[in-house]
C-alpha cells in the first residue's frame, strides 16, 4: 500500500503531524535565535541531527511502509488526539522557553507550570507517546517498536544533558 492508497483519515493525520512538526520548527527555530540573542548557549549540540534523523525516518518510515485499514482503532486514534491537547498545553506553558534544542543560561528561568509542574520533561513524554501510537494507528507494529527503542536512546542522552544545564536555573515562572 502506498500513501496514495491511504483513506482519507490516515491522509489527514499524517498531514497534520507534518504541518504541526513544520510550524513547531519555525516556532522553535525563532526561539533559539531569541533566546541565544539574549545571552543563551547551546548545550549538547553533538545529537541534536541524531534527532533531526530519527524524526525524519519515522515519518518517512509511516510514508513509506504503514498500511492504515479503512477504519482507525478508535482507541489508538484517541491517544493521538489527547497527545495533540497535551501537546498544545505544554508548549503554551512553557511559551518563549522551546526550543527543540537545549538552550541555557544562568539567568533564564525554570518554567514550573502547566504539565511542567507534574512531569520534569512533558515534551518528551508527549513524543515518546507519539512515536509508538502513531505507527500502531497505521498499522505498524514494527516500526512502533523500532522507533520508540531508537528514540528511547535518544531521550537517553538527551534528559542526561538537560538535567545538568537545568540546575543552573535557580528562579522559576
Amino acid at each position: 500500500m502506498t500513501l496514495f492508497d491511504w483513506p482519507i483519515w490516515a491522509l489527514i493525520v499524517f498531514a497534520y503531524v507534518i504541518i504541526q512538526r513544520l510550524a513547531e520548527l519555525a516556532y522553535a527555530n525563532a526561539n533559539t535565535r531569541r533566546l541565544l540573542a539574549e545571552g543563551g548557549r547551546e548545550h549538547g549540540a553533538r545529537h541534536y541531527p541524531l534527532f533531526i534523523v530519527l524524526h525524519s525516518g519515522w515519518l518517512a518510515a509511516i510514508a513509506l511502509f504503514a498500511g492504515p485499514t479503512s477504519a482507525p482503532d478508535m482507541l489508538l486514534l484517541s491517544i493521538f488526539i489527547a497527545s495533540q491537547a497535551f501537546r498544545f498545553w505544554t508548549l503554551a506553558s512553557i511559551g518563549r522557553w522551546w526550543t527543540t534544542r537545549i538552550i541555557s543560561a544562568p539567568h533564564f528561568p525554570r518554567v514550573r507550570r502547566g504539565p511542567y509542574r507534574f512531569i520534569k520533561h512533558p515534551n518528551y513524554a508527549l513524543v515518546v507517546v507519539e512515536i509508538a501510537v502513531l505507527p500502531l494507528l497505521f498499522g505498524a507494529p514494527a516500526m512502533a517498536i523500532t522507533f520508540s527503542i531508537l528514540n528511547a536512546v535518544l531521550l537517553w542522552w538527551r534528559i542526561r544533558i538537560e538535567n545538568d544545564v537545568l540546575t543552573e536555573r535557580g528562579h522559576t515562572t
